[in-house]
């Protein structure tokens, strides 16, 4: 058996299903013509080779990475240029993804993990875009004058590791060139803005990596309960973590004018901690300090960072007038470091790195029984085992995620994560009158927690009141443009403009859901509702046909299941998934 290292490049027609149906011979005319003219030179220009021609689709492969990306951005503007006169409805745009990996031969084809993920990847671009591994990102990084945002860690069914992605972000087109995708650059608060992002480890010690992070957070959640801060959510400024940081790119993508960077160097019992805050939108250090203490003192050290960058950036506030964090027992200490390493491992979003999470949760509560630490966060393991199916019963997580989600607000009732989640916890066991009370005090408490407000605005939607549903989820994204529960917003975003009859919106939701969440079938069942009432059948039923290959034996009745209070939103909900056939009963 032959194999070799190659760069794989995938590339598929968006909605060509659509577009036979509507056009059969223009479409495969002006497809051909595009495949002739435009790929095959690129391809050839950049020293690649095409594999095989796949009906609407291309795969392809190079000797480099650098080729590989450089053919693809040429191909997506070439497209682009070719197709601008035709109608959007008629007009046809490419995903592609470009992954570097080990394949196997036979013949002129090519085969195995890394082909797959080459096409996972291009399934996760957008029309027009292009998504790349970490692995063709790292060869490329340096080498091509293209621009990626960040992904993070994606799942794609049947590959056993996760794979970090990168998105493709256009530089601004060339005059009379269509406008492609490009990363979101937000105007800055009128309130003082600001993104922590993850302290450096300075330990020789990689494992002391968590004690760095829970610094950085709790800084986070400390400023989080200041009314007059636009605080970035720490799923968001974490996405930043182990690269070289330009604080001006940081500025521009989370919207925010002020940085603050940090390392945490831990030996023995004693602690140097430096933090510098920066004004990002000028590159002038506005303040600075270390700190050598003992372990102990690691909460009196966060209150004084934090007091530190209120007397900073906002000096019509009284240092003495910040409203702190709960001050914590440094007697607790090993409590609090078991969360911090847990809720590294939990947001990796990875089934097995759940499993250690959920043991150190376990751990902490252990250690401190009154479950100030570990609770909530042992609660979130729960309802993430249900949401990716890494629990065999989700019925029974949900279930523990409630019981669990109790005993932390029971614990203490000031926590924003404990109480965001019973108010989830609560619209699952279909307690209307319950939902809202937790999660507005955690939104009271903390105005800038970004998974309350928009866990807020997606509960509001399922009650049946999607307007201010809709404004909650976009000033969330607003805080927390990286967020890991973006995916959970989104379920809550695509439930108010389908209740608004808003389909159009409620398509591009789904959309976004998938590319976030790709193996998460909710967005497709949505996509499908979605696309049937816009009277587009065809790519309706081939969003229930990738629906039912991720949940084979899901029926009309599992969609009737959905935790919406309005039965006339859930009736037009589940009669679009009928139009797309979703069958009444398992086979």
């Amino acid at each position: 058996m032959e194999r070799k290292l190659t760069a794989i490049l995938a590339a598929d027609v968006v909605g060509y299903s659509r577009l036979m149906g509507a056009d059969e011979t223009g479409t495969h005319t002006a497809l051909k013509l595009l495949l002739d003219e435009v790929f095959e030179p690129a391809i050839a220009e950049n020293s690649g080779r095409t594999v095989k021609l796949m009906g609407d689709g291309v795969l392809a492969e190079f000797g480099s990475a650098v080729d590989a990306v450089s053919c693809a951005a040429r191909l997506q503007r070439d497209v682009a240029m070719r197709t601008r006169e035709v109608s959007e409805d008629s007009r046809i745009q490419f995903r592609i993804g470009v992954n570097l990996g080990d394949v196997i031969v036979e013949g002129s084809d090519i085969f195995g993990d890394g082909v797959n993920i080459a096409a996972r990847l291009e399934s996760l671009a957008d029309p027009g875009g292009i998504c790349i591994s970490n692995k063709v990102y790292e060869e490329v990084r340096d080498r091509v004058d293209q621009r990626f945002e960040d992904l993070g860690e994606q799942h794609f069914k049947n590959i056993d590791q996760p794979v970090r992605s990168w998105r493709w972000v256009p530089e601004s087109s060339a005059a009379g060139e269509p406008a492609l995708a490009r990363s979101p650059v937000f105007a800055l608060p009128d309130k003082p803005s600001i993104a922590v992002l993850p302290f450096d480890n300075m330990s020789t010690d990689p494992d002391q990596e968590f004690f760095a992070d829970g610094m950085a957070e709790d800084i986070i959640t400390a400023l989080s309960r200041m009314p007059w801060f636009f605080v970035t959510a720490r799923n968001s400024s974490f996405t930043y973590k182990g690269h070289a940081v330009d604080v001006k790119q940081v500025s521009a993508e989370l919207g925010v004018r002020y940085v603050l960077e940090g390392s945490v160097r831990k030996s023995a019992n004693r602690l140097r901690i430096t933090a510098q805050l920066i004004d990002a939108t000028t590159g002038q250090h506005v303040w600075a300090e270390r700190y050598d203490r003992d372990v102990a003192d690691i909460f009196d050290v966060q209150d004084e960072v934090t007091q530190a960058i209120v007397g900073a950036v906002a000096p019509e506030f009284l240092a003495t007038e910040a409203k702190k964090a709960k001050r914590k027992d440094p007697a607790k200490l090993d409590a609090w470091e078991c969360v911090m390493r847990g809720r590294a491992l939990l947001w990796k979003l990875d089934r097995e790195k759940a499993v250690e999470a959920r043991a150190l949760f376990e751990r902490a509560i252990s250690l401190d029984p009154t479950g100030e630490f570990g609770a909530s966060d042992l609660a979130l393991v729960y309802f993430l085992e249900a949401y990716y199916r890494w629990s065999d019963v989700p019925a029974d997580s949900l279930e523990k995620m409630l019981s669990m989600a109790e005993f932390a607000v029971a614990s203490d009732d000031t926590d924003p994560l404990a109480l965001t989640i019973l108010s989830w916890a609560n619209i699952f066991s279909h307690r209307w009158e319950e939902v809202l009370p937790p999660v507005e005090r955690a939104v009271d408490l903390s105005p800038n927690f970004a998974p309350a407000i928009g866990v807020k605005g997606s509960v509001l939607a399922l009650l049946g009141e999607p307007e201010p549903g809709i404004d909650a989820v976009n000033l969330a994204m607003r805080l927390s443009p990286r967020d890991g529960f973006m995916a959970f917003w989104l379920m809550g975003l695509f439930w108010a403009h389908h209740a608004l009859a808003n389909y159009d919106d409620a398509e591009k939701t789904a959309l976004q859901g998938i590319r976030v969440a790709p193996n998460n079938p909710t967005f497709r069942r949505q996509l499908a509702a979605a696309l049937a009432h816009l009277g587009r059948l065809d790519e309706a039923r081939e969003a229930v046909s990738e629906y039912l290959r991720l949940e084979p034996d899901h029926t009309i009745a599992d969609a009737s299941k959905v935790p919406a209070k309005n039965p006339e939103h859930l009736e037009r909900f589940v009669e679009g998934l009928r139009l797309a056939g979703l069958p009444e009963e398992a086979a």
